[in-house]
């Protein structure tokens, strides 16, 4: 089998996610499929990185596709320009390339990088609002900034995931939680091994709660230990959210 490897960008903003759902043609992995099956004559399966939810932008997501090696008569940048060609305008492909033929998106990912990007400036912003949440009251950054260091290292996030009924672990790794405060724009910076359901929205929920004052850093490792859903922050839009970057061991 031929194995392509491919990363591109998408503003999520009209999409139910990444994932193909059945029901609607409106997903970023229908829209990569339905192209590669117009390319190759036949349907393809295309594995992503992960499921980015409704609404949620990629900066850098990662996919891959194997195809049986007779059909494999295209060139990496020939694959590049069809797609490109076909899909809309809110969806790039930026590289193509051939890949190890075990080498799997989601299955060998090592760690994801995701950014939220709050407006909390004097004045809202306009041009740029749909991509930012805007929050009107102050937010206390060293108070964020110290429950953040609750969050980081391995936990069980149960109480930040959004499907109630999960049966596989829910214990994760947070390497780092980075805040940028610029021009009114604070941008949080999510680094672990891998993110449950709604978790980087929850997480950020959290602390725009505690940075409004509405929580105390010294609760997070309680709603650690809880391990229930209701214990921890809103969950924060999606339009705000990005994927900016997936990592493997080749990476390092």
């Amino acid at each position: 089998m031929a194995n392509f490897g491919i990363i591109l960008q998408y503003d999520g903003s009209r999409y139910n996610g990444w994932q193909r759902q059945g029901n609607t043609p409106d997903t970023i992995q229908e829209k990569l499929e339905s192209i590669l099956e117009r390319l190759y004559g036949e349907p393809i399966d295309l594995n992503g990185s992960g499921r980015t939810d409704a609404g949620v932008h990629a900066l850098h997501q990662v996919a891959n596709y194997r195809i049986p090696r007779i059909l494999s008569r295209y060139s990496c940048q020939e694959i590049q320009d069809y797609f490109n060609a076909y899909l809309p305008a809110d969806i790039r492909v930026l590289s193509v390339q051939k890949v190890e033929e075990r080498f799997h998106a989601r299955l060998n990912a090592t760690g994801k990088l995701y950014e939220y990007r709050i407006d909390c400036g004097e004045i809202a912003r306009v041009f740029d609002r749909k991509y930012l949440y805007r929050v009107n009251e102050p937010l206390n950054l060293p108070r964020m900034q110290e429950a953040a260091e609750y969050l980081t290292g391995t936990h069980d996030f149960r109480s930040f995931c959004s499907n109630r009924q999960m049966k596989k672990s829910t214990v994760r790794t947070i390497y780092s939680i980075d805040f940028d405060l610029s021009d009114g724009i604070l941008s949080i910076r999510y680094h672990g091994d891998g993110f449950l359901q709604h978790m980087v929205r929850i997480l950020t929920g959290t602390l725009i709660e505690i940075g409004s004052g509405d929580m105390l850093p010294s609760q997070i490792p309680l709603i650690l230990e809880g391990r229930d859903r209701s214990l921890a922050g809103f969950t924060a839009p999606p339009q705000a959210l990005f994927l900016v970057d997936v990592y493997y061991d080749t990476d390092h």
